[in-house]
């Protein structure tokens, strides 16, 4: 869960995921769509401080369901371990922590780039991956269906005598259309006025071309990074 639920509606959600089909179908669905984005963010180990945070929510989790005087060592050594087996399983828990972060670095590459108030809230969103999704090199950001933000959130470097070629495609077009060249590191601010309004799910990608560009009207190099965009 990313909290966007009021309480009573994150606990109705819960109860009905076990035994509704439809929405168990949906939240997967959402998970699969948004989980490439997790690779924006490297691990971080928690602190120990943290650690210690999170025994202590445990052993006062622990008491309010059974006075300590009544549960023998043992016992009371296997509940906590079983409490910290239930948090490790709880994927829900970690995907949300991930997801959190994910939204983190993208309002940082934002601000970095445009300045806390210069730009109205996004549209559209796009991540832009290595094909094997290890690592991210731009994020798309449209306020609107007409102009995109292509932000560097990543560092590339370009082969001499190539150039990074920029394209997109949505699901119902013939073919791809060249957005043009771009230089790595480099912010740009892009129109496209002379093609259909963005939609969601639209593919967009760069490409390792020779340095004055693909020859053709289509990518003949291999793809460096790749992704769809997502509508707010």
């Amino acid at each position: 869960m990313l909290g966007t639920l009021a309480a009573e509606q994150r606990l109705a959600v819960e109860k009905r995921l076990p035994e509704d089909p439809q929405l168990q179908d949906a939240v997967w669905a959402w998970e699969a769509r948004l989980q490439p984005y997790t690779a924006m963010t490297d691990p971080v180990s928690p602190s120990v401080n943290l650690w210690q945070r999170i025994e202590r929510s445990l052993d006062a989790q622990e008491s309010r369901i059974t006075p300590p005087s009544a549960i023998p060592s043992a016992r009371k050594e296997s509940a906590k371990e079983g409490l910290w087996s239930g948090l490790w399983r709880n994927l829900t828990l970690w995907r949300g922590v991930s997801f959190a972060s994910i939204l983190a670095a993208i309002g940082l590459a934002s601000m970095l780039a445009f300045g806390p108030n210069s730009q109205p809230a996004p549209r559209y969103m796009v991540v832009l991956m290595t094909p094997q999704h290890t690592q991210a090199g731009w994020v798309i950001q449209a306020s609107s269906a007409r102009q995109i933000s292509l932000i560097p959130v990543g560092t590339f470097e370009v082969p001499p005598g190539k150039a990074l070629e920029f394209w997109t495609k949505a699901d119902d077009w013939s073919g791809p259309v060249s957005l043009g060249l771009v230089k790595p590191g480099q912010t740009r601010q892009l129109s496209l006025d002379d093609l259909p309004p963005l939609e969601d799910n639209q593919l967009f990608e760069l490409t390792l071309e020779d340095a004055a560009g693909s020859p053709l009207d289509r990518p003949t190099g291999p793809i460096q990074f790749i992704g769809r965009a997502v509508e707010l």
